[in-house]
């Protein structure tokens, strides 16, 4: 009788590891999902205000239009993105391009004096911040589930839910390095 005790016990606890890892890896992939729905919807103000700030820039900046092209076909190209990790690459060349116009346009000096444009650089100032805070979020859920999928033992129970890990997001070297200023102007 007792060799049956110790068994129900030894299962009882493999079962309990078992419930309780899977509860946790659900619990990490749900906070990745809500990361980056968080993530989503700021990218979806952003990309609504983009136009708007186009249209008042195009008055003012004629020579930035090729750049003003490039950010309305970029938005485009998100708009038909295939996978996430397609769309979240495209987002963050958005995010460079945008910075780059922001820092070109301050050689306007009635640019800078529209309320509207100033309005909108606002708005979009606060939404690449939110974007930049949601991003370290979804980055910090996707490392934590990343870390229990690979690490013994609940990466036993992972492989048996069939989980995969996720890519972080990566800025481009590219948009990883501050602008030169004195360059966008020719001095």
């Amino acid at each position: 009788m007792s060799a049956l005790w110790i068994l129900l016990i030894v299962v009882s606890i493999a079962g309990g590891f078992v419930a309780l890892t899977y509860n946790t890896l659900i619990a990490r992939k749900n906070q990745i999902d809500y990361a980056q729905g968080a993530i989503d919807a700021l990218l979806k103000k952003r990309f609504d205000l983009i136009p708007n700030l186009v249209a008042t820039v195009k008055e003012y900046a004629t020579h930035e239009r090729e750049l003003l092209e490039k950010v309305t076909e970029l938005r485009s190209r998100i708009g038909q993105a295939r996978s996430d990790d397609e769309r979240l690459g495209l987002e963050g060349q958005m995010s460079g391009l945008l910075g780059r116009l922001l820092v070109q346009l301050e050689a306007y000096p009635d640019l800078k004096a529209n309320q509207n444009f100033l309005q909108l650089q606002a708005a979009l100032n606060e939404i690449e911040e939110q974007i930049s805070a949601a991003r370290r979020a979804f980055n910090a859920a996707v490392v934590e589930f990343n870390n229990a999928i690979e690490m013994f033992p609940s990466n036993l129970v992972a492989g048996w839910m069939g989980l995969k890990r996720r890519r972080v997001f990566e800025v481009d070297e590219a948009e990883a390095t501050a602008p030169n200023v004195s360059g966008l102007f020719g001095n």
